[in-house]
């Protein structure tokens, strides 16, 4: 049976697209959504691979919708789940009345986690699980601050910010984000191990208040950049001599998308920290921070008054959504299925590297980035490549790539079309240049 490819039938965006960008351009806080005379497009469904909008024009997804999709779209068996929680209970009272359906899924994450991470401490997203990160760390070590890396993106909430690597977020804000945080360059493919341990060591000898680093295995929206092999593992040795706790951001990189449950499994690398979000919850919003009970113990226990919670505090229907969202990657095999189809995509993406406008290819598993010569021509790509029915995902700390992220469950017919448009349209837009 032939898969489902892409089907335009109106102008991009369509007439009701455009119509309902109006509506929004007049209700929603500026500075969230892009509205432009040729982007975006209003979702209206999604199955899969693919998505259709308000028009009637489906397009293949190679963002897997920021990562999210690691099951695909609208995955029925999740999407059965949540159904079938919302007859019995949509909400419970976070840390004062819990439900059997967050312990589950708080002992099903403690099977999966690596090591001996069994705490958990859940959240609604990536930015709340890297502040409890950071407050946990403060309370093992008694030590206020972190190294953290240029490109990195934690999230954008003000905690989170302390930690960012990429300015244009943090600027806007300055007066309001405390200096909390050493800077590195995070290290490429091309960095030597050594070098790159050297530098952590001397911030750590410069910042003897730093109690923790913080870092994604695979920088993601920081252009996907991947470290040298071995780095994850020197630096969980320096930061076992040194006591300071390493804590891993795989809120992009965790379940199954590189290849390994998480990314860290990939050096054997045990983080004290493990921050989690994105795919956990099969597309309702969750996060999590995992860590060893020893590290986790650091928090007093409740006497009454979590000292760290919130209103959604393990919501029973995103619980029940992870929960089926974790068996389908399981009987998926999702990482065995990133494995085995890692070597054609990077091989077809490296292909683009013949194209004069393009600067780089690079990643792992169903995680790449191509990038440009310059931000204008990704967004002009990413344009070309909406109008011919293909989603593509502009990244990079100044916007010079474009990520490659489709659902690992994406069919190989479809992949390939998508491929295809994608590298149609960076053609285009290089024969124009």
């Amino acid at each position: 049976m032939s898969e489902t490819l892409e089907s335009i039938v109106t102008a991009v965006p369509g007439p009701f697209s455009r119509a309902l960008a109006a509506e929004l351009a007049s209700y929603e806080a500026p500075g969230v959504t892009y509205l432009g005379e040729d982007y975006p497009v209003f979702w209206a469904g999604a199955s899969g691979a693919t998505v259709t909008d308000v028009d009637g024009n489906r397009y293949l997804d190679l963002t897997s919708a920021f990562g999210v999709a690691a099951t695909g779209h609208t995955n029925p068996r999740v999407a059965d789940a949540i159904a079938a929680q919302a007859q019995r209970l949509i909400h419970g009272m976070g840390d004062v009345h819990p439900t059997q359906a967050r312990t589950r899924l708080l002992m099903r994450l403690a099977e999966l986690a690596p090591g001996d991470l069994m705490k958990t401490y859940l959240s609604t997203s990536g930015a709340d699980a890297i502040e409890f990160a950071l407050k946990t760390a403060l309370l093992v070590t008694g030590k206020p601050r972190t190294i953290a890396y240029h490109g990195a993106y934690h999230g954008l909430s003000l905690g989170a910010l302390e930690v960012a690597g990429i300015e244009k977020f943090r600027l806007p804000f300055a007066p309001l984000v405390a200096d909390r945080a050493t800077f590195l360059p995070y290290p490429g493919a091309d960095v030597a191990v050594d070098s790159a341990i050297a530098d952590v060591r001397d911030a750590l000898d410069r910042d003897p208040d730093a109690g923790a680093v913080l870092l994604e295995p695979i920088q993601g929206r920081g252009g996907v950049i991947v470290p040298p092999d071995g780095f994850l593992h020197a630096l969980r040795e320096l930061c076992y001599a040194r006591g300071v706790l390493m804590i891993l951001d795989e809120i992009y990189t965790g379940f199954g998308r590189t290849g390994t449950m998480f990314a860290c499994e990939r050096e054997a690398v045990v983080p004290d920290l493990l921050c989690l979000g994105k795919a956990l919850g099969g597309g309702v919003p969750l996060s999590a921070t995992m860590g060893s009970a020893r590290v986790m113990d650091a928090w007093p226990a409740s006497t009454g008054e979590a000292l760290h919670t919130s209103t959604f505090l393990g919501n029973p229907l995103a619980c029940a959504a992870a929960l089926a969202n974790l068996d389908e990657i399981a009987r998926l095999d999702v990482p065995g299925l990133v494995r085995a189809r890692e070597p054609a995509l990077g091989e077809r993406l490296r292909r683009m590297r013949s194209l004069s406008i393009v600067r780089d290819v690079r990643g792992r598993g169903f995680l790449w980035a191509v990038e440009f010569a310059g931000a204008a021509l990704a967004n002009r790509i990413v344009v070309r490549g909406l109008a011919k029915g293909v989603i593509l995902l502009q990244s990079g700390p100044t916007g010079t790539s474009i990520t490659i992220a489709p659902p690992p469950t994406i069919g190989d017919e479809q992949l390939a079309r998508a491929l295809e448009l994608f590298e149609d349209a960076a053609r285009e837009t290089e024969e124009a240049t």
